[in-house]
């Protein structure tokens, strides 16, 4: 969810006015999305590299996630949606981690459909995390034992990543489950991103012929 920051300072505003605007289009389009047939959405909210930025805008961005969740968890549980959350939670402030342990609670026994935001998340990490549960285990390593460890384990594998903001790069999202992802890149800022431009990502998808090696 790219492009906060820059569609504020295109509005004269500071980056935590985009940050607060993304953050309003989040439950929009995870609704869109799950109106649309999609079972599983990942939202890449705040990566493990973030924690580089300025320390008012990660704490804005901190405090924007902790709101997101306290908000939207009653929509979240009614709607038949599982919660989760993934990256590492070492860094995150106890309040936040309460609330996000909360609203997994809450949510745990949903069925209709995943909602995975990945804060404090790098892909990399992951996949370190997920050899090292492995290995924890006295299990071979395996792609199959390396998938089972994954943070996203219970929601599978990508069948399409959209990156909005017109970056072309996956910055470390999803690295090992997004082998063989369709890949989806717009200059569409994530605040701007509405249910029309989702849509077009999925109408782009839907004409790829996904070959997974072969002929």
């Amino acid at each position: 969810m790219d492009g906060n920051g820059r569609w504020a300072t295109a509005r004269g505003k500071n980056r935590s006015f985009g940050h607060r605007a993304g953050s309003a289009n989040v439950d929009r389009i995870v609704s869109h999305a799950f109106s649309k047939g999609v079972k599983s959405l990942t939202l890449y909210a705040f990566s493990s590299e973030n924690w580089a930025r300025p320390k008012e805008e990660v704490d804005e961005l901190m405090k924007l996630l902790k709101t997101y969740f306290k908000k939207f968890i009653k929509k979240v549980v009614k709607s038949d949606v599982r919660l989760v959350v993934v990256g590492g939670r070492e860094q995150l402030s106890a309040d936040l981690k309460k609330v996000i342990e909360d609203g997994e609670k809450q949510s745990e026994k949903n069925t209709a459909h995943y909602l995975n935001i990945a804060i404090n998340y790098g892909g990399r990490q992951e996949i370190v995390s997920a050899v090292k549960k492995v290995l924890s285990k006295g299990e071979e390593v395996t792609e199959q034992s390396i998938s089972a460890n994954l943070y996203t384990a219970q929601s599978g594998d990508p069948d399409l990543i959209i990156r909005t903001g017109g970056e072309l790069r996956l910055s470390n999202f999803l690295l090992y489950q997004g082998a063989y992802s369709e890949l989806y890149f717009t200059d569409v800022l994530w605040p701007d991103f509405d249910e029309k431009e989702f849509d077009k990502a999925l109408e782009e998808f839907s004409g790829r012929k996904r070959r997974f090696g072969k002929i």
